[in-house]
């Protein structure tokens, strides 16, 4: 006598039921799904100006560069071009250029390799000489 249930055949007893598993599977996606689209990315709204090519007119405020080198050199641009000068010259300098330019910015290029005691000495001797702006501006290499 025989134990299988009639109108089986021996193949359809070996075969898996996948139904469970795809159960499985559509509430993970559906997991999936829903917590993704709860996911913000946060991020800040930047207003760009507008793209300008002309130049800027010749009463515009002259800004006052010294650039840092990444060996701790201090360089000065100037109408005559760059000049090197040591740190004690720095408070002099910006002195001599805010005179000729007095609402001038000074702008701080340092070198990403420059040492900060560098930078920190010629923002002071920027300040001790009265300038009104201090910026600094990371060379990007």
């Amino acid at each position: 006598m025989s134990r299988r249930k009639k109108g089986v055949s021996a193949d359809d007893a070996n075969d898996i039921d996948l139904t469970p598993m795809l159960d499985v599977v559509f509430i993970m996606l559906i997991f999936f799904i829903v917590t993704a689209s709860f996911v913000k990315e946060v991020g800040l709204d930047v207003n760009l100006p507008p793209k300008n090519d002309s130049p800027p007119p010749d009463d515009a405020p002259q800004n006052i560069l010294v650039r840092i080198s990444a060996d701790n050199q201090i360089w000065f641009r100037d109408e005559n071009g760059e000049r090197r000068v040591d740190v004690r010259q720095v408070r002099s300098n910006i002195q001599t250029l805010r005179a000729a330019l007095p609402k001038a910015s000074v702008i701080i290029q340092a070198d990403k390799k420059a040492s900060a005691g560098t930078y920190i000495a010629v923002q002071d001797a920027a300040l001790e000489a009265d300038a009104p702006n201090v910026v600094l501006v990371p060379v990007s290499n």
